[in-house]
């Protein structure tokens, strides 16, 4: 039996108080930087509370761009972002269920090995595997281009472990009454398997969605043309500029609609996410 005692409610209260300060605190400073002017943020103190350009700033960087790092609108670096994270997400959910459904449940030489060798790509960091990858894509000139952007990244070897684990928890019950029921592999794939695996796909579409999204390195590597920037690119470059003042106003604008689209997702997939993390009974 737990105890009730008040005083240890008060400390957990307390310190998820804390907790949630720190964490806010950051964000609620990058809001506030994006309703001021440039000179209000180049000048100690940095305010704490909110200006009156904040209309004027988010309108500036969603149609005209940034005179100093870049010309191009923000929603269309914002809408790259999006093809990206949403191109890599479903590229690497798709490919990982049809790759463990293959190895799961058909029988063909070398079967296992195949497997560990997708396995033992995690021991490889994407170091490793940039250049060899970025003279692939180049080759096939697929330099700036959405399809140099996605297909490199859409192989997920964890993914395709997490779905080869969880077809084997699936009954061999229901396999032989859906091939009694006269189902071939590719309807016993749509209309059973995937129904069934609806949460693991949620919880991995958030997770993959937030990694294709912050993606900085490789999309620096195949695009040179304003067109194709991501808003993670978008945000370095602002503020590094030379021979110039970063516009932090500008940039904290940019950094708070960048947070928005990750955050969506978390929020209107939140219930899935959970249940595809901690839910054993599938």
């Amino acid at each position: 039996m737990v105890e009730n005692r008040p005083w240890l409610t008060v400390l957990a209260h307390a310190v998820l108080i804390v907790g949630l300060v720190v964490i806010a605190f950051p964000v609620w400073i990058t809001f506030v930087a994006s309703t001021h002017d440039s000179a209000t943020m180049l000048r100690p103190p940095v305010p704490l509370l909110p200006g009156g350009h904040m209309f004027e700033n988010y309108a500036k960087v969603l149609s005209e761009g940034f005179a100093q790092a870049s010309r191009t609108p923000l929603w269309r670096v914002l809408a790259n972002s999006l093809i990206m994270a949403l191109g890599v997400s479903l590229g690497k959910i798709a490919i990982s269920l049809i790759a463990a459904y293959a190895i799961v449940y058909f029988r063909f030489p070398l079967r296992m090995t195949a497997f560990w060798m997708i396995f033992i790509t995690l021991m490889l960091p994407i170091e490793v595997r940039i250049v060899p990858t970025y003279d692939v894509v180049a080759n096939f000139g697929m330099l700036n281009s959405y399809s140099g952007l996605i297909v490199p990244l859409i192989a997920s070897a964890t993914a395709t472990f997490l779905f080869r684990q969880f077809f084997l928890s699936v009954p061999d019950e229901l396999t032989e009454a859906a091939r009694v029921d006269g189902a071939g592999p590719t309807r016993f794939f749509v209309d059973i398997l995937l129904p069934m695996s609806r949460t693991s796909i949620a919880a991995l579409f958030v997770i993959q969605f937030i990694y294709g999204w912050n993606q900085y390195l490789w999309p620096l590597l195949v695009t040179t043309e304003e067109s194709f920037y991501t808003v993670i690119m978008t945000l370095t470059r602002q503020a590094n500029v030379v021979d110039g003042v970063p516009q932090w106003n500008l940039i904290m604008t940019v950094g708070m609609l960048a947070m928005l689209p990750p955050v969506l997702v978390v929020v209107l997939m939140q219930r899935q996410f959970v249940r595809g993390l901690v839910e054993t009974e599938k």
